[in-house]
């Protein structure tokens, strides 16, 4: 319900500023968009009493919303009759009469919230076509679709996304909006087998587009990942070969594990960390940023990557679980004094669940695919290489000879072909 509230006041908010705001008004449009539109605002009275009518939609959401803390609040305190907890209700929701009125006078505080939560479903259900008329209506107005992107869904509770998800879909049928879902794959439920399924499917209901480039195909991302570094150097006009040493770009690209935001973030704390070495007198290496450079940066950058975790986690139990494994694999990785791990492929256990959320959550990269190992006992079977996030053995937490597996480029194969870093096979498992 919080999620649609903030959708409808975010088309709200849009209908009464740029659905309206002619292309004259230069300041405005440029400001968002860096240009100004070529066709005429919309209509302003039909959009008027559009936007007047999500207002109400939204009011009567919001006190539909915080009705529940009344209801839990007037049952903990033991209501002495249903009356005392039907009039709390009702008297503030005219638009749904009594339905959400309790019928018992001695109910705990569950008992309560869970009737409340499943007529408050029944209202939702109920409402949903007047949703999509707002929809076909603003579709009508702009002479074309509408677009709401919901980002991060992985914040909901695990159980509830596909609920959540299936619940806009339904609203978006037939009315001409699109949706874009944003989120972290192994830590979503989009879609529920069932009778009837819930969410949606990829390949029938929804297409996936993955935004992620990865160490896997490690030339792909290097040149993807400097040709978007090259843009904004030569905006800056300055030389990417004048500010950086050879193997600084590829350990560059490790550091960032392929995520474009990290790699610009680590580039520029790796320019901070060469100036710094520069003006304290340390400048054997040079004034170019060098792999040492990178290293540093990244390890500073190991900070903000442990909140980032903190945050994109849910529950404590969930924390510790992920950290455990976590913790398994770096003690590994220092045993075998190398930053990669070999995982048989297809093995599905809790503990290679775990792995793949971990790697969602940029603690471990994926390194290569199907590799084969010189073991006799092994023959045949394929494994996924690994990489452990080099914010975890550099910087502060830097070791005497770390082994960083070249894992890309001529002879990669023969680095990881070592029965020694399998971390999980079928045998361990």
């Amino acid at each position: 319900m919080s999620v649609l509230i903030k959708s409808f006041s975010e088309f709200q908010s849009w209908l009464d500023t740029a659905a309206t705001n002619p292309s004259t008004k230069t300041s405005f449009w440029k400001k968002l968009f860096g240009s100004v539109p070529n066709r005429p605002g919309f209509n302003r009275i039909e959009t008027k009493a559009l936007s007047a009518e999500f207002g109400k939609v939204i009011k009567g959401l919001e006190i539909l919303l915080h009705a529940a803390e009344e209801m839990k609040f007037k049952a903990t305190a033991g209501a002495e009759s249903s009356d005392e907890v039907k009039g709390s209700v009702s008297g503030k929701l005219p638009y749904v009469g009594s339905e959400l009125s309790t019928s018992q006078s001695d109910r705990t505080r569950s008992e309560v919230q869970s009737e409340y939560s499943s007529r408050k479903i029944e209202v939702l259900h109920r409402n949903i076509m007047n949703y999509q008329q707002l929809f076909v209506r603003l579709s009508a107005l702009a002479g074309g679709p509408s677009y709401l992107l919901l980002d991060d869904l992985y914040h909901l509770r695990l159980e509830d996304q596909a609920n959540v998800v299936d619940y806009f879909h339904r609203i978006a049928k037939g009315t001409n909006l699109w949706l874009k879902v944003g989120t972290i794959r192994h830590r979503s439920r989009w879609y529920v087998h069932g009778q009837p399924p819930l969410g949606m499917k990829l390949g029938d209901d929804a297409d996936e587009v993955d935004l992620d480039v990865t160490l896997e195909r490690y030339e792909v991302t290097k040149a993807f990942l400097l040709k978007v570094l090259g843009q904004f150097a030569t905006e800056a006009s300055v030389s990417l070969s004048d500010m950086m040493a050879d193997g600084a770009r590829d350990r560059l690209v490790l550091a960032s594990g392929g995520v474009a935001r990290d790699f610009l973030t680590i580039f520029s704390k790796s320019i901070q960390v060469a100036r710094e070495r520069l003006l304290g007198g340390k400048d054997a290496r040079g004034p170019k940023v060098g792999v040492e450079d990178v290293n540093r940066a990244a390890g500073q950058q190991g900070a903000f990557k442990e909140e980032d975790f903190t945050r994109d986690t849910g529950t404590t139990e969930d924390r510790d679980r992920l950290q455990s494994v976590f913790r398994k694999i770096v003690d590994f990785c220092i045993e075998k004094n190398a930053n990669c791990i070999l995982v048989e492929k297809d093995l599905t256990t809790p503990e290679t669940e775990t792995i793949n959320e971990l790697v969602d959550l940029k603690y471990l990269h994926r390194a290569k695919l199907r590799v084969t190992v010189r073991d006799r006992g092994r023959v045949g079977r394929a494994f996924d290489a690994y990489m452990l996030d080099l914010s975890m053995y550099t910087g502060a937490r830097a070791r005497r000879e770390f082994e960083i597996i070249k894992f890309w480029g001529s002879g990669s194969d023969d680095a990881l072909r070592r029965a020694g870093l399998i971390y999980i096979d079928r045998q361990a498992a």
